[in-house]
């Protein structure tokens, strides 16, 4: 079985409480809930974590190398200046996707730059929760030989 996982970064667990303008009011919990039904219809296996630290983050990256297929991965603020993210990215044998509940692309000027996507497999960004269940979406696809699994 595909084994994904699926890591939030900062901030992520006040979904549903923090800035519901932007972020809506989902829960971090329902998100998870309706990742592990669609992986679940997929022959995916979902696993999830979250932290608010960056170390901690890097950790789940490394020690997902050769125990996961894939990654989601939201990496929050960190997305625009995290370098030891990025680097800990490029340092796995794991296809990584990163997702955004907003388009970072139109909103703040600082948040247009992700340091982390250059070395991701892909970015998907502005469908609220559905961003999610759009990486997992194409795990599915690529899983399924639906899609060049190729970076580039």
């Amino acid at each position: 079985m595909v084994k994904v996982l699926v890591l939030h970064g900062p901030n992520l667990n006040r979904l549903g409480k923090r800035e519901t303008g932007v972020y809506g009011k989902v829960t971090l919990d329902e998100i998870n809930e309706r990742l592990v039904h669609k992986g679940k219809e997929w022959g995916l296996h979902v696993s999830f974590a979250q932290s608010n630290m960056e170390g901690e983050l890097i950790d789940y990256i490394h020690k997902a190398d050769g125990e996961f297929d894939y990654i989601i991965f939201n990496p929050g603020a960190y997305t625009h200046y995290s370098y030891a993210l990025r680097d800990a990215i490029a340092s796995v044998d794991v296809p990584v996707f990163e997702v955004h509940l907003s388009n970072i692309h139109a909103r703040e000027p600082f948040r247009h730059t992700s340091v982390t996507a250059p070395v991701c497999h892909g970015q998907i960004a502005g469908f609220g929760p559905l961003s999610y269940e759009l990486a997992l979406a194409a795990i599915h696809g690529l899983t399924e030989g639906e899609a060049d699994h190729n970076k580039g």
